[in-house]
């Protein structure tokens, strides 16, 4: 067909080599990505013939999921095939978790990526083809995906603080593949799972594609031409977002007037775009679409809680604040300081730090007079931060300076004794201010789990 033509076994070699040259610097590291299947064992043939002219350094993981009664062999196929080309492995056994709600193809690649994103390496090198690309864009489209679901794998995903992804075969289609792997009589093992089409790809791999070629021979490369269409598409919505979020996003909050005078489709796409930026898990657009109307539909003296995955978002003064989901404290626990220069609040997760300090803080002579405990709000507190003030609520002092609700019964209050002297974020009591020279203790409050 005239797709299959445009890559052929013996230039293989060669578009590997361009991807090389033009994303790889020399001596970096790579970790091929290595199943044992036919994908990754030519990837491997591929990069071991390039390593001696190409200044870059290569090692394999192979991740047994524990799910195939065969993976004990597999495991021992990938190291056999190590050791013949001198080649460094490393195997990760892991253990597949959230199978009930994400299904267990997808659970496997969650695990199989997070051991990736463990590795010392700078690229990870997975062996994803052309027809992977377009199963994918097909998966995701059945699924009613968004433009950003139904973008393009690129050859190249840098991945911040961790490797980037390699996917040199990305344009090269399976038969390609398959025939090199034959030709040169490399050795690879089966998954039985593949031929499962109780799985959706295997499905669409063995009952759909095949039908689908017969009526359309480029089907690969127009899928794949349409999925990087949207990854273009997907790169210009992001652009839009960062503009629409010039002066309303701040660390871990959103304007929620800025997210009401934007269009409905605007909003939704800044609403996912800080979503991102805070790596939260992207809501359905049902989802996404009544946490939208919530936030920009409460009244002024509302303040709705949205709960999603492991976060909530606030609606407090006009801003949508991200928190962690964490539960209700006993509002009875209470922790005994003793001179510690930190103290681990675990229950709150937070900690209080004690710092020696002169003319400021609490006056150190006089918390050697009782016991100095740190509690959490009941109610009725009173406290005077101010000495040019009278004593007043907590709660008063709290909703002046600005306190989120959701913070308010986790903040630590310092005790010496009965007498409250010091509350995080508002400060110490006047009485118990240390005069000027005079030694100090400065509470500091790391909050944040808030």
């Amino acid at each position: 067909m005239a797709d299959s033509r445009t890559h052929q076994p013996s230039n293989l070699l060669e578009t590997v080599r361009t991807q090389l040259v033009r994303h790889v610097p020399p001596g970096s590291r790579i970790t091929l990505g290595l199943s044992g299947g036919v994908d990754s064992v030519v990837l491997l043939d591929l990069l071991a013939r390039l390593a001696a002219d190409h200044p870059f350094r290569l090692c394999a993981i192979h991740v047994n999921h524990q799910i195939s009664p065969h993976a004990k062999d597999w495991v021992d196929a990938c190291r056999t095939l190590c050791t013949a080309h001198h080649i460094p492995l490393q195997v990760h056994t892991i253990r597949i978790e959230d199978a009930a709600t994400l299904g267990l193809e997808a659970a496997a690649r969650r695990a199989r990526y997070a051991a990736y994103a463990r590795l010392d390496t700078d690229f990870v090198a997975l062996a994803h083809h052309r027809d992977d690309q377009a199963e994918t864009l097909l998966l995701q489209l059945l699924r009613g995906a968004g433009v950003k679901g139904l973008a393009a794998m690129p050859v190249l995903r840098e991945a911040g603080s961790h490797p980037a992804y390699l996917r040199p075969l990305l344009d090269i289609d399976r038969s390609v593949i398959e025939t090199w792997a034959r030709q040169h009589a490399l050795q690879w093992v089966e998954d039985e799972s593949n031929q499962d089409t109780h799985f959706n790809r295997n499905f669409l791999r063995r009952t759909v594609l095949p039908l689908l070629g017969g009526r359309f021979p480029a089907w690969r490369a127009s899928l794949a031409r349409s999925a990087q269409n949207l990854a273009e598409a997907a790169d210009l919505l992001d652009q839009l977002a960062a503009l629409d979020a010039t002066d309303a996003i701040q660390p871990q909050r959103l304007d929620c007037a800025r997210l009401a005078a934007l269009p409905p489709p605007r909003a939704r796409n800044l609403l996912r775009h800080f979503l991102a930026l805070n790596h939260i898990p992207m809501p359905s657009q049902a989802r996404l679409a009544a946490m939208l109307g919530q936030l920009t539909h409460a009244g002024a003296d509302s303040q709705p809680c949205i709960r999603h995955a492991n976060w909530e978002l606030h609606r407090y003064q006009g801003w949508a604040h991200l928190a962690a989901r964490l539960p209700s404290p006993d509002p009875g626990l209470h922790w005994h300081w003793q001179g510690e220069a930190q103290l681990a609040l675990d229950q709150l997760g937070a900690s209080l730090g004690f710092t020696h300090v002169t003319g400021q803080g609490l006056d150190r002579a006089k918390l050697g007079h009782a016991p100095v405990t740190i509690r959490l709000r009941q109610g009725g507190e009173r406290f005077r931060p101010d000495c040019r003030r009278p004593r007043r609520s907590l709660k008063n002092l709290l909703q002046e300076s600005a306190i989120p609700p959701w913070q308010r019964d986790r903040l630590p209050l310092l005790y010496c004794g009965a007498t409250l002297v010091w509350v995080a974020a508002i400060g110490v009591d006047c009485a118990w201010q240390a005069p000027a020279g005079a030694a100090g203790i400065q509470p500091e409050w790391d909050n944040n789990a808030c």
